[in-house]
């Protein structure tokens, strides 16, 4: 059961290696304990894209430890946003939830110089989903 006073999110991506990670870890960093943080795959790959590791530890933040996780019906129960991350019909919408579907490019077979643009415009999504959050107040309001 999701503690009411902390919203959730739950990012979900289908190979849970890439843009998923890759907000989860920026709503982690930026928002802290304000925040709870989720991520999962539909079809989760076995490791986290090394370019994904690379592009954020430029930005300061080390993913390294990071695994790819299976999307279960309780980590969705337990969030009270669900963002997709541009996977079309291969994300599911779940009925009772704030659903976001955030359209961009898979950063899969991608260097990291194709990594970089997806995580700055993840990273100001993200920043705007915190003001959202913020502006609203409790979780179940969003």
């Amino acid at each position: 059961m999701p503690d009411t006073a902390t919203p959730s999110v739950l990012f979900v991506c289908v190979h849970n290696a890439g843009r998923s990670q890759m907000a989860a870890a920026f709503l982690t960093h930026l928002a802290g304990d304000r925040v709870q943080v989720r991520s999962a795959g539909s079809a989760p790959a076995d490791t986290v894209n090394p370019a994904v590791v690379e592009a954020m530890a430029e930005a300061g933040i080390d993913i390294r430890a990071e695994v790819p996780k299976v999307l279960t019906a309780e980590a969705v129960q337990a969030s009270d946003v669900v963002i997709t991350m541009g996977c079309g019909d291969t994300c599911p919408v779940f009925p009772g939830k704030r659903h976001l579907d955030w359209q961009l490019p898979d950063p899969a077979g991608q260097g990291v110089e194709a990594v970089r643009p997806i995580r700055d415009e993840i990273e100001a999504r993200v920043r705007r989903l915190i003001d959202d959050i913020a502006a609203v107040g409790l979780p179940r309001t969003l």
